[in-house]
């Protein structure tokens, strides 16, 4: 069989500049993250991440992404919805006010958000007439991680409906589908890969958030502390190795998850690939 060759050659340096980009930019300063927790003794590394405060802010960081992100999955699914199935006064606007927490300075969105939903602000005041306080609480970390991860699941989502012609949703319906049996039998197996890559680029963009966070969280040990700020106190306190033991925590914790997803998304793709 003959090897196929491409139009346009250069492979070979190609490859050589991506391998030399992704190790300069990746694997070379993820790689000074471990060497660098190597000066502590396996005993000192455990005592470093498994501090109580340390193990609290581990639960705060990773719980309040996972909702942030699904939360996304759900309303982020809708708002791609409406954005492709529908025709309305104002689209492009609200279209574009989804790009929005991407160009918008982490730090603004903290603070405005914060003086939304702090007790004398615009929601907060009415919620706190039901006794719901955000500001300065783990819900308000939710909200904050909600908001910076929604457009990831969109722009993700947004693509594989607009492939997705409405007359396969008519052929089903015309076939006696129900409403449930069309979306769950025809598009949903469709959409499955693409929502799975927004929740899992929702979700890692949530775990490192820093700026949006700090604001609106209040930073109480036990409480509203997130695992970046105690990497940053470790870091002004001059705890290099000890900011960095913390770090490899996340980066491996998160690496996990991130696999798991990929490996169920594939898993959707192929079985997907199977049923047609």
């Amino acid at each position: 069989m003959a090897k196929h060759k491409n139009v346009l050659p250069g492979f070979n340096l190609s490859l050589g500049y991506t391998l030399l980009y992704l190790s300069l930019i990746v694997l070379i300063p993820l790689s000074a993250a471990f060497i660098k927790t190597t000066e502590l003794s396996f005993n000192e590394f455990w005592a470093v991440v498994s501090a109580p405060r340390v193990v609290a802010s581990y639960k705060l960081t990773f719980g309040a992404s996972f909702l942030g992100a699904l939360l996304n999955a759900v309303f982020g699914l809708l708002t791609a919805w409406v954005l492709v199935r529908y025709t309305f006064p104002g689209k492009k606007i609200i279209d574009a006010l989804v790009d929005l927490p991407f160009a918008l300075p982490t730090a603004v969105a903290g603070i405005a958000l914060t003086a939304v939903y702090s007790t004398n602000g615009w929601i907060g005041h009415w919620l706190e007439q039901y006794g719901i306080k955000v500001a300065f609480t783990p819900l308000g970390v939710i909200i904050a991680l909600t908001f910076i991860g929604l457009p990831f699941v969109v722009r993700t989502v947004q693509p594989v409906l607009q492939d997705l012609e409405a007359e396969t949703e008519e052929a089903a319906a015309s076939l006696g589908a129900n409403r449930w049996q069309t979306f769950s039998k025809v598009i949903m197996p469709t959409l499955w890969p693409a929502l799975l890559t927004g929740f899992a680029l929702a979700f890692a963009r949530a775990i490192g958030e820093y700026g949006s966070v700090i604001f609106i969280a209040g930073n109480v040990p036990f409480v509203s502390e997130i695992t970046p700020l105690i990497i940053i106190t470790k870091l002004e306190q001059y705890e290099y190795a000890e900011a960095t033991a913390v770090a490899v925590v996340m980066l491996v914790i998160s690496f996990l998850l991130l696999f798991s997803i990929n490996g169920m998304q594939w898993w959707f793709s192929r079985r997907g690939t199977s049923s047609h």
